[in-house]
């Protein structure tokens, strides 16, 4: 379809030639995108299952999302950027809030939607976007370069390649066992693919790893079929609980729970803050400055989204470094996020179909979307030891420590700490230092509470 100037629909709303890419290119990337964090729809409503949930209205709600705030993404900021509930903040919502303070999970939920509208309030006043740009050029390098190493390992541990060790914290796995076997195929066909530059690399890679895990028993058949949606979580954070009251005003009653807000909110800020700077380095909206370009839509759809996902039950709803691997397959516009939120729409019929892609089978674009990012390494000025050092301490602590806002927190402070003690404090931003301070906060109150 065209208008009357002769531009195509697409081109109009998403620039996809103008961005030199083209549709089939944003299917691919859409495709790319899904198949690696699919493992959403299947995770995410267990562990919200575990805290009294029911799994029907956990699925549904996953996967509506999803669905729902990727398109919104597509649409507003025009970025390849997916959403999708983060598995941190379910984890605190689920073992900290639910389990661990013994509350129902409709309260729960409205602490993950209060969470959202606390980000959406610093957004609009700009200091989520302000935070991003005192940031100093190396250091988001090295956040990003720390992603691209935790999506790295997050593949190799999905694929049984490295697991647990007692004695080395982790460790080579067993490589004859089928999932490494599976993990292997996708790894080494996503490697030799793309370095022919076979157009598809990484959706190839991962669905012939899927279907070489049928007959091993790594890809598991589906064994019934959901076509009907279980809408009974929507508006979770103003339902009446058994207790009696609305969730929403239990929150309020219970201090203990407002500081769970709080630190949900320190995640999601920082979580969403190193997924835009990775995606963006691999999508072409960073600048050449470090900046990422529409960063204020970004934000705020992002944020909205946290709040959306309370709501509607899925908890926080937030951007998904596994973007990356889209971007690495092409994906320049919101189109891709077209195609990605079509999926999560359809899983929420057809779960069981789309619950057969194993971790296995996305091991080796995980890895090779690490590698990407890596390349960025040489851009850090190593021999500034005041920003080489925080780079470093960052680029490791993010996969090491499994958690982005612990890694960022380390190279703030190693950062504001080293800049003092050669001379050099007036070179580092007000709001670095303040960053810094609630990250160092943060630290003591969670070692205090322990």
């Amino acid at each position: 379809m065209t208008d009357h100037s002769g531009t195509s629909m697409t081109e109009r709303l998403f620039k996809v030639e103008a961005r030199g890419s083209s549709v089939a290119t944003e299917a691919m990337g859409g495709l790319t995108t899904f198949l690696t964090m699919v493992y959403i729809v299947t995770i995410n409503p267990t562990m919200l299952a575990s805290a009294g949930m029911p799994f029907s209205a956990a699925l549904t709600a996953t996967c509506l999302g999803a669905a729902l705030m990727t398109l919104a993404m597509g649409l507003i900021a025009n970025r390849p950027l997916a959403l999708a509930s983060g598995l941190s903040t379910s984890t605190v919502l689920v073992y900290g809030i639910c389990l661990g303070q013994g509350v129902d999970w409709r309260v729960g939920m409205a602490c993950v939607m209060l969470e959202g509208l606390l980000i959406l309030v610093l957004v609009a006043f700009g200091v989520r976007e302000a935070i991003l740009k005192a940031i100093p050029v190396d250091l988001r390098r090295a956040i990003s370069i720390g992603l691209g190493l935790l999506l790295a390992f997050i593949g190799l541990k999905g694929g049984g390649i490295v697991v647990a060790s007692e004695s080395t914290f982790v460790t080579m796995g067993d490589l004859a066992e089928p999932t490494a076997l599976v993990a292997l195929v996708s790894l080494a066909l996503a490697v030799v693919l793309h370095a022919r530059h076979v157009r598809g690399d990484f959706i190839i890679s991962i669905l012939v790893a899927t279907l070489i895990g049928i007959p091993l028993g790594v890809t598991k058949l589906p064994s019934e079929w959901t076509f009907s949606l279980d809408l009974s979580a929507f508006a979770a954070p103003f339902q009446v609980t058994p207790q009696g009251t609305m969730a929403i005003l239990q929150v309020f009653a219970q201090p203990m729970l407002l500081l769970f807000v709080l630190s949900m909110l320190i995640s999601d800020f920082f979580d969403t803050m190193g997924v835009v700077l990775a995606v963006g380095q691999r999508g072409d909206f960073v600048d050449e400055k470090g900046d990422v370009l529409d960063l204020r839509t970004l934000l705020t759809v992002d944020s909205v989204a946290a709040a959306v996902g309370g709501f509607i039950g899925a908890s926080s709803v937030t951007s998904y470094v596994e973007s990356a691997s889209g971007a690495a397959a092409g994906a320049r516009t919101g189109l891709s996020n077209v195609f990605v939120a079509a999926l999560f729409l359809a899983c929420a019929f057809f779960s069981p179909v789309v619950g057969m892609v194993p971790e296995a089978a996305t091991c080796g674009a995980l890895v090779v979307v690490g590698f990407l990012v890596m390349c960025d390494v040489s851009k850090i000025a190593w021999g500034d030891m005041t920003v080489a050092f925080p780079s470093f301490l960052t680029i490791v602590a993010i996969p090491l420590t499994y958690s982005i806002p612990d890694g960022i927190a380390l190279g703030f402070i190693s950062y504001c700490l080293i800049m003092t003690c050669v001379g050099r404090v007036r070179e580092v931003g007000p709001l670095m230092w303040v960053t810094s301070a609630v990250f160092l906060a943060t630290f003591v109150l969670t070692f205090a509470l322990s």
